[in-house]
């Protein structure tokens, strides 16, 4: 299926900013922004929705200290048994002071790699996959809006072209995407 994306390049991210939010004013969707940095406060403009890394981030780290306390169980009191400085090993609850910083260290080892993952998959940007990037240069010092027709119903992709050109656009490009 095709679809017709218009590509706006602007050189300033506050005029890229005070484009997007006469373009949001006037009823046209913006599809994504591309840019060499964050900028801060275009989500609440283009209608990003907030994340839900971090319910992602606490299900990991719970996993890796329900994992720490199976773990530490197994190897310290059922398979392996020592008796170190005076400790008792047959319960996990009298050792739990001395098993402190494994659980912390095994919960951040778990939500941490679990969020590198999510993000790389959920971002498509594992390696080896082709860059969405459309232009190289929104990797150094340029900032685009991609604006797709499929989008935008109210307006055809000429009249977008028009309210673009009145946002200080430096170069406007039509592609066809499959």
């Amino acid at each position: 299926m095709e679809d017709k994306v218009i590509y706006a390049m602007y050189d300033d991210d506050d005029i890229l900013k005070e484009g997007a939010k006469s373009l949001v004013a006037q009823g046209v969707h913006i599809t994504d922004v591309y840019s060499p940095m964050p900028i801060h406060g275009i989500d609440p403009i283009i209608g990003v929705q907030h994340t839900r890394l971090g319910i992602a981030a606490f299900l990991y780290g719970l996993t890796g200290t329900m994992l720490a306390a199976i773990g530490i169980r197994y190897f310290m009191i059922i398979d392996w048994p020592m008796n170190i400085g005076g400790k008792p090993s047959f319960s996990l609850i009298e050792n739990i002071p001395a098993f402190i910083p494994i659980f912390f260290e095994f919960t951040v080892l778990c939500a941490a790699h679990g969020m590198a993952i999510t993000y790389l998959l959920r971002n498509k940007t594992l390696p080896g996959m082709p860059p969405r990037n459309p232009d190289p240069r929104t990797t150094d010092d340029m900032f685009v809006i991609e604006i797709s027709a499929s989008d935008n119903s109210k307006h055809t992709l000429k009249e977008i072209a028009k309210m673009v050109k009145k946002t200080g656009v430096i170069e406007m490009e039509e592609k066809v995407i499959k």
